[in-house]
């Protein structure tokens, strides 16, 4: 996925939140942004490499609110 130069540039800009339950040595880090338009960027911070992945608020806001459920504990 090709991400746009505003996309880029707001990430880039973005004010990251390390989730409290990530690896203390710096390992299994996962970290939200809130972005404009009511959308939200994950990324992992293992892989660089890969582009944060964003998501419309309503798709982020099902999936947290599942996992304060337990829907997904595999």
């Amino acid at each position: 996925m090709k991400i746009s130069d505003e996309l880029r540039a707001e990430l880039e800009g973005a004010r990251w939140t390390k989730s409290s339950l990530s690896g203390p040595d710096g390992g299994d880090c996962l970290y939200a942004a809130k972005l404009s338009g009511d959308r939200y960027a994950i990324r992992d911070s293992e892989q660089p490499e890969v582009a944060p992945l964003v998501l419309r608020g309503g798709v982020f806001r099902a999936f947290v609110g599942g996992a304060k459920l337990g829907e997904f504990d595999f």
